[in-house]
Order: C-alpha cells, then sequence, then structure tokens
C-alpha cells in the first residue's frame, strides 16, 4: 500500500495595527494592514474592569500614553493589550 500525503497551502491574512489616534475621550481610531480603519470606544471596558492596573486608565492622560510595538496598541509595561483580531472585529473586553 502506497500511503501518499498531499499538503494544502493555507494563506491566512495576519492583521495587524498600523496606525492609532486618539481622537477623543477613550476613542481611538485604529488602521490595520490592510487598510481597514475602526473607531473603538475604550470606555465601556474600563468603567466595568475592577483591576487596579486597568483602571488606572481611566485616567484620561494615562489613556493617551499607548503606544504602537510589532503591530499591537500598548499601554504602559504591557498593563492593557487587547487581541488584534478582536480590535480588528470591534470587540473588546
Amino acid at each position: 500500500m502506497k500511503i501518499s500525503e498531499r499538503y494544502i497551502e493555507c494563506k491566512v491574512k495576519v492583521q495587524y495595527v498600523t496606525n492609532a489616534e486618539h481622537l477623543e475621550d477613550y476613542r481611538l481610531k485604529i488602521s490595520f494592514s490592510d487598510g481597514k480603519v475602526m473607531e473603538i470606544d475604550f470606555l465601556p471596558f474600563l468603567s466595568s474592569s475592577d483591576h487596579q492596573d486597568v483602571k488606572h486608565y481611566l485616567d484620561l492622560s494615562h489613556f493617551k500614553s499607548f503606544e504602537l510595538f510589532q503591530g499591537n496598541i500598548v499601554w504602559g509595561d504591557y498593563d492593557m493589550l487587547f487581541p488584534i483580531q478582536d480590535l480588528y472585529k470591534g470587540i473588546i473586553g
């Protein structure tokens, strides 16, 4: 009996954040590698969290201190970081 394996080429598009811009309050305009742009309000997530590291970002000056690092939006020393696919779908929390 001859056993053969067939490999199917799978092309998965991995999205990453190319730009993030503070709009107002806790809203960010996020651009992705495929050109998609989302506006996301982080206030519902921030205000519902009980975690002290997250509550810290209810201070708007701290919230606005995010950085773009390797295709992710990062706050502090990875205090907050959201899965890119969740951001892409507009789902946080």
